[in-house]
């Protein structure tokens, strides 16, 4: 029905309705024959009863609301205009002494008229319910694990839009308290234990976990309990990850990120804004996994200008476009250049004379770092070099490189890359007015090249996947939880610091792909197979975060701790660097005597294929 036609159908019932009410009351009051005065009133006052219930119905905006999604709240706006209205028809009745009914009838008739609309209106609600079930028999069955808050959002979603073609027919919750009771008309079966039982039981096609904030050790364990029953796993991601409308927009399958979940990261913007809102932001390798994730977070905080340098064209047009469309009243501004290239980099610091600096353009593949030593000392020192050199002569407030847990104990050309660039920052900040700091953390799911998307292109192509030791362990962070953190690390910064971020427990790389096939619908060893290739040259079985030599110490933030070292930084590591760099080019030679000379604990871990073969054959002896 048209919005006017439905309109004045609604006002037509309505007026029908109010005289009924009142005509209702009479009768019952003066029942079996309405005296002949009372007949005269009634037809004498039912014009002004009308036209003022009616314009009070109208003002309360009781016609512009959805009537098939009606509940308490729309009951309680006839019961305010009907109440508004008779108190008004009783005043304007003694004030110009017009003809009187019983006191009685008014009361009932009050009554009479939120029964009348409000059934009228609750009949749409019926119908559409009526509907939904009578079209139900395609609609899919639906357990809710986790009857909370997004439980009980996720249950009316289902239940006012038939669209979905779904059907909430019971949920499970861990609170004892909460058993066998209704919540939206939907029962409560059972705990998570009973979940294969209610799947069985009440013919589930689909399980969705609506347990948002929830460490992801429960989400692990419900996963492996949903796991045994034959239905469709599906789930409402973390409140960090929400965004804004429908809940069910935001439902999805499982993935890893879920069964590693931790507390959400609780950042204090204050801080933030303060270091970064109106100021001029340059972010390297904006278009790279970390560096758009920063640019993305850097400009909700309403930035005076954003930079974003990056070396890859087809990446920086990405986050730009994206950007533009985000935050359209944000001036964004893509630089094409390589931060190994100065003279390009200079016009960009002479152009814009950024204020605060992420640094995350960087080579981070320790195999193809191996095999080209050479350029990652270009890329990942010499390029932090011009960078810094650069926000040092402009001014700029404060610059945050950003490194990695390889650079501790490092075993590998990569890792020694950033460590060397690490000590670099740390030089510079001792004679800089720029704030310099680095913020160390390990893995983050999802980058480009790294373990999780690497298992997921071996499962979609059926196998094997290739995980490299059966022993080998890892932290690993979201990157959006780990970017949280740079930027709160940023407003901390007063310069030479190395901040450290919690990365939580170190996960296998064995059980990571285990889970990752599972996820998929595979079985592992049986529908996928999975093989052991051998460490790779420059790989540690385990990561660290920080070394013996160092020590932890807390911040205000109770994931970002400061590395508090033993060995003070070398003497003019600034002038070494330079003075290799007056080469122009760099050969293998000179990349690794360069390490050798900066870092002479530095000790390069080759391939050792045979310690993961007699690995595997003790295995298969057991």
């Amino acid at each position: 029905m048209k919005y006017q036609a439905r309109y004045i159908f609604l006002l037509l019932a309505d007026a029908i309705l109010i005289n009924l009410a009142f005509y209702v009351m009479l009768l019952l009051r003066f029942d079996p024959v309405i005296p002949i005065e009372y007949k005269t009133a009634f037809f004498s006052l039912i014009p002004l009863i009308t036209i003022i219930s009616i314009l009070f119905l109208v003002g309360m905006r009781l016609y512009t609301r959805v009537w098939e999604y009606a509940s308490i709240g729309e009951l309680l706006a006839i019961v305010r205009a009907t109440t508004f209205s008779m108190a008004f028809i009783l005043m304007a009745i003694y004030l110009f002494k017009l003809p009187t009914l019983p006191r009685s009838v008014y009361i009932g008739s009050w009554v009479f008229m939120n029964i009348f609309i409000g059934a009228s209106r609750v009949w749409w609600r019926v119908f559409r319910d009526l509907y939904m079930k009578a079209g139900s028999s395609d609609f899919q069955k639906v357990l809710i694990v986790g009857a909370g808050d997004a439980g009980a959002l996720l249950v009316k979603e289902i239940q006012n839009n038939p669209h979905l073609k779904r059907q909430a027919v019971g949920m499970v919750d861990d609170d004892l308290h909460k058993q066998h009771m209704m919540l939206s008309g939907v029962p409560i079966v059972g705990t998570r234990k009973n979940i294969e039982n209610a799947v069985r039981d009440l013919e589930i096609d689909e399980i969705i976990i609506a347990m948002p904030s929830v460490p992801g050790s429960i989400i692990r364990d419900t996963v492996d309990i949903c796991k045994r029953a034959p239905a469709r796993v599906r789930i409402l991601p973390g409140i960090y990850e929400s965004t804004n409308g429908s809940l069910i927009r935001n439902i999805r399958d499982v993935q890893m990120e879920d069964l590693l979940r931790r507390e959400p990261v609780t950042t204090n913007l204050t801080d933030i804004s303060g270091y970064i809102n109106d100021k001029c932001i340059l972010v390297t390798g904006a278009g790279g996994s970390i560096g758009s994730e920063l640019c993305r977070q850097v400009a909700k905080f309403s930035p005076r200008e954003l930079i974003l340098l990056d070396c890859c064209e087809n990446n920086l047009f990405d986050i730009d476009m994206e950007l533009r469309q985000d935050y359209p009243e944000t001036p964004f501004f893509p630089e094409l250049v390589d931060v190994r290239n100065e003279k390009r980099l200079e016009k960009v610091f002479k152009s814009y004379h950024p204020q605060v600096i992420f640094h995350a353009a960087a080579f981070k593949h320790v195999p193809m770092m191996e095999l080209h030593p050479d350029e990652a000392i270009n890329n990942n020192v010499v390029g932090t070099l011009y960078v810094s050199k650069l926000a040092d002569r402009y001014g700029a407030e404060i610059f945050i490189y950003i490194s990695t847990d390889k650079a501790v104990n490092p075993t590998s050309v990569m890792g020694a890359s950033k460590r060397i660039a690490e000590l670099l920052i740390k030089d510079l900040n001792q004679n800089s007015s720029t704030r310099f700091a680095s913020v160390r953390f390990g893995n983050v799911l999802g980058s480009r090249g790294s373990v999780i998307p690497t298992f997921m292109k071996q499962i979609e192509k059926g196998g094997p996947v290739t995980v490299t030791h059966p022993e080998m362990r890892r932290y690993f962070m979201t990157i959006p939880e780990a970017v949280q953190l740079v930027i709160q690390a940023g407003s901390m910064a007063e310069g030479g610091e190395i901040f450290v971020l919690d990365m939580g427990e170190m996960v296998s790389i064995d059980d990571l792909a285990r889970d990752l096939i599972q996820l998929s619908g595979y079985e592992p060893d049986k529908d996928i197979q999975i093989i052991y290739t051998g460490i790779r040259s420059g790989e540690k079985l385990y990561e660290e975060l920080f070394s013996t030599r160092e020590q932890m110490a807390a911040t205000r933030h109770d994931r970002i701790f400061i590395s508090e070292q033993e060995n003070q930084v070398p003497t003019s590591i600034f002038d070494t660097i330079e003075s290799v760099i007056v080469q122009d080019t760099f050969i293998t030679n000179s990349a690794t005597e360069l390490i050798s000379e900066i870092l002479p604990d530095f000790r390069r871990k080759k391939a050792n294929i045979n310690e993961t073969s007699n690995f595997v054959k003790i295995k298969m002896l057991a």
